[in-house]
């Protein structure tokens, strides 16, 4: 029998399970039982598993194995089943099992599908490094053994909040991925005078300099909201069990399991102090979900800049060059679209679609739980991992390769009418209005008019257009005239 026939006749074995609705044949070559088996029938929604989110399945495992270590320092789990059990989920923290987490990302139950295929993944690891059969569940039991002590209603959004936290610290590495290339760009161009602009219409000179510096500092900002938003996740519950009151725990047993957990997963987590508040309460995950809409709008602010100062680049602003990524069209030979903007653009509309999905999930929560926290990880998590993507992509596929039009850029100071209010100090305001009506009315550069009508000398010109003269805070030059 070749290794394919083999393989072909493993996957039709099956072994029997059994719960409270009956038996079921469960293919026997699969970690997972019954209730997942149930879970795939019952959810076949976005064809999309948990394990689509690597932290959530670790998270998971590492909430297990602490509360294996407290059962069995409380003396409610025997050595043999604890290091079993700790040994299986240290495999999956490890990366392994991870293609046995298969419920769907939406699902009804409050979680409890991927609690459960959590739990029969790891008893079956368990039995298998214990020398039993998958599905022997007498030596070692999902229920009794690997959620001893637990609920799902508090190992779900415990969950949730550990990864939560992993995502949290790698969005915010992009992030500052993203600003330092921001920085760079600003750095690259801190001498090159442009018009700035208000509603549209020329305001007043500054650098491009500072302009691509405004876009680091953004960042800067929004990481910092959400470090503090990563602090009030670290309050978790576990230790509530189905409402929050404790019912089937040992009195310790809240406190240990925390301790336990903050060494495994290396995080500063603290046990709410009401468990019941904290079971039904989501105002955390809401408070996330509109710090990462925050990140997006601002993200997707900066996108609309990028696609506006690039536009043309004949007929456009065209006061920069973003990186050519490829054919823009398929009809027009030559066209480039601002494409890697773009595609950030559409991920702040999903982020911000997100937050409106975890409004809505965090105010249906009844009394003593809310049943919509998948949909909140689900949320939470695409707008995480997205966000993520889209600096990283932005960073590197567009930011760090743009180029100035300076010469272009030096001409909308000259010939701006905006340049009057730069120069009334030195050539008053009534010259000023005079000037820039003339400018208008005919067309002509408001440089090449203060030299024609001998408003300022052109060295005395040149100087108050020193960027850093014309761009900053400064006290006026001597070349000042009384007029």
């Amino acid at each position: 029998m070749s290794e394919h026939e083999v393989a072909s006749a493993q996957s039709m074995k099956t072994r029997l399970e059994h719960d409270l609705i009956g038996d079921r044949q469960v293919p026997d070559h699969v970690y997972y039982g019954i209730h997942t088996l149930r879970a795939l029938e019952n959810f076949p929604v976005t064809g999309t598993p948990i394990s689509i989110y690597p932290d959530l399945i670790k998270a998971l495992a590492s909430i297990k194995q602490a509360a294996a270590l407290t059962n069995h320092d409380l003396g409610l789990l025997d050595s043999t089943r604890c290091q079993a059990i700790v040994q299986a989920c240290e495999e999956i923290v490890h990366g392994r099992w991870h293609d046995q987490f298969v419920v769907d990302v939406i699902q009804g139950g409050a979680g409890t599908s991927t609690n459960m295929n959590a739990n029969e993944v790891i008893a079956n690891r368990a039995l298998e490094l214990l020398g039993h059969r998958r599905g022997d569940y007498a030596h070692l039991h999902p229920n009794e053994h690997v959620n001893l002590s637990q609920s799902t209603n508090d190992v779900y959004p415990t969950a949730l909040k550990i990864a939560g936290i992993f995502g949290i610290r790698s969005l915010i590495a992009a992030m500052a991925v993203l600003r330092l290339a921001f920085s760079e760009r600003a750095d690259a161009f801190a001498r090159i005078l442009k018009m700035g602009r208000t509603q549209l219409q020329d305001a007043v000179p500054m650098t491009l300099g500072q302009e691509f510096q405004t876009y680091a500092v953004m960042l800067g900002e929004d990481e910092e909201r959400l470090r503090e938003a990563s602090q009030l996740i670290c309050e978790i519950n576990l230790g509530a069990t189905a409402i929050g009151t404790g019912i089937t725990t040992h009195p310790d047993y809240a406190r240990r399991v925390c301790t336990h957990l903050c060494t495994l997963t290396q995080l500063p987590l603290i046990t709410a102090p009401n468990l019941i508040e904290a079971t039904q309460d989501c105002g955390a995950f809401v408070q996330l979900s509109g710090v990462l809409k925050r990140v997006a709008v601002k993200l997707s602010k900066t996108c609309n800049d990028l696609r506006l100062l690039s536009s043309g680049p004949r007929a456009g602003l065209g006061e920069i060059n973003l990186p050519a990524m490829q054919a823009g069209s398929s009809i027009m030979p030559g066209k480039v679209n601002p494409v890697i903007p773009e595609v950030v653009n559409q991920i702040a509309f999903e982020v911000i679609g997100n937050d409106l999905t975890v409004s809505f999930a965090a105010e249906a929560g009844q009394l003593q739980l809310n049943a919509f926290e998948p949909i909140i990880a689900h949320s939470l998590f695409k707008s995480v991992t997205h966000l993520r993507q889209g600096c990283l992509i932005l960073a590197e596929r567009c930011v760090k390769g743009i180029t100035a039009n300076e010469e272009k850029l030096r001409k909308s100071v000259t010939g701006s009418i905006g340049l009057v209010t730069a120069l009334n100090p030195y050539i008053g305001y009534e010259n000023a209005t005079a000037l820039a009506q003339e400018a208008l009315r005919t067309g002509g550069s408001v440089y090449d008019l203060v030299i024609e009508k001998k408003l300022l000398e052109k060295h005395e010109l040149d100087a108050i257009l020193d960027p850093e003269v014309l761009t900053a805070p400064s006290a006026l030059l001597d070349i000042r005239k009384n007029k």
